[in-house]
């Protein structure tokens, strides 16, 4: 070969090359085409058009399955065969992260520590709660309105002046007067922000942030509690920080309800947050016109409407209405300083939506 000559060319490779070149060329990609949407049509009025179709057609459907679902429901009771599965919906709570610590109700392990834990006197009934409240050094307005009305939920609850006094002196005086439990209302910009509740005489010691808080005045059609002991609810504490944190806030009221009072107390835990409510349940006589059967009528040949009574039940709200959020819980009385701590809540914990503590 020559110095500076030209580089035969592959016949078959150059074929090859140019054949693909060629159906490249000549053979467009195939695009996926996207679902239609109302959304993707510029014009308003007809957008708005075809979604309002688009909605009736799934109104209609979603109407035709429920019925096609009744159906098959009376179809296996007049047959008297097994009844169709009932569709439970995906919800946060029952697809949450599978937690170890979840209690169950054959674990021996747990009932031997509850009747060993710093509770087990008060929920035995072999004391009765004793309830000190007070303040933050730097009060507001609004923080006595709440402990006023704290002292009408919780039974034997007494309020003190926090003046300039450390929170250990407090405890310590708490301590020889035999008070079973410490409630201290934080505020903070003219608002309570956190409640710390401290468990005598060897603790634990729980803070939580409290937030949405609506007192008595601010909620519609609201009743004034009696001063019966209340009913206590506590919903969904599953795990064992949840049933250790449901058992102190149980050991704050007595454990003998006056039902009398129809006092209802309700502390509901759904997704780390504690919601409260302070209802009392009202049964009232209503009138219900039934229709008798066709022998009798009246005088114009119409039906006649025979008055019956009913008795509902339904709940008055008292107030106030707060959202607990667990921050932490210590081992001992507060100790801010060398207190050991059982659990607390930080940032790089939140790492799904579906892990709950509680």
């Amino acid at each position: 070969m020559a110095i500076g000559g030209k580089r035969k060319r592959n016949n078959d490779s150059d074929g090859e090359d140019d054949s693909s070149r060629r159906r490249t060329r000549t053979e467009p990609e195939k695009e996926v085409k996207e679902p239609f949407r109302p959304s993707m049509i510029k014009n308003k009025e007809k957008r708005s058009e075809v979604h309002a179709k688009v909605k009736h057609q799934k109104k209609l459907e979603k109407r035709a399955k429920s019925k096609a679902r009744e159906a098959a429901v009376q179809r296996a009771i007049e047959l008297g065969e097994e009844l169709p599965e009932k569709k439970v919906p995906r919800t946060i709570e029952n697809t949450r992260e599978v937690d170890e610590t979840v209690c169950k109700p054959d674990d021996e392990e747990l009932f031997a520590g509850n009747d060993a834990d710093e509770f087990s006197s008060i929920l035995n009934r072999q004391h009765n709660p004793k309830i000190l409240i007070t303040t933050c050094r730097f009060n507001s307005t609004r923080g006595p309105a709440f402990i006023s009305e704290l002292l009408t939920v919780i039974p034997n609850a007494h309020y003190f002046k926090r003046g300039t006094y450390d929170l250990k002196k407090i405890v310590e005086y708490a301590n020889k007067q035999d008070f079973t439990s410490v409630v201290v209302v934080h505020t903070n910009r003219r608002e309570p922000n956190a409640l710390l509740v401290i468990g005598l005489p060897n603790g634990p010691t729980a803070h939580f942030k409290l937030t949405n808080l609506v007192l008595r005045k601010d909620i519609k059609n609201h009743g004034v509690p009696t001063s019966h002991q209340p009913e206590l609810v506590l919903n969904n504490f599953t795990t064992r920080l949840g049933h250790r944190v449901g058992r102190m806030i149980q050991s704050l009221f007595p454990q003998n309800p006056e039902f009398k009072g129809r006092r209802v107390v309700t502390f509901h835990n759904q997704r780390d947050f504690i919601f409260f409510r302070h209802h009392r349940y009202i049964f009232e006589t209503k009138e219900i016109k039934k229709i008798e059967s066709k022998g009798k009528k009246d005088e114009d040949g119409k039906s006649e409407k025979v008055p019956d009574h009913k008795i509902i039940a339904r709940l008055q709200e008292c107030g106030p209405r707060f959202t607990l959020k667990l921050v932490s819980l210590q081992h001992g009385t507060f100790d801010s300083k060398g207190g050991e701590y059982e659990w607390v809540h930080k940032p790089e914990m939140d790492t799904s939506r579906r892990r709950f503590f509680l």
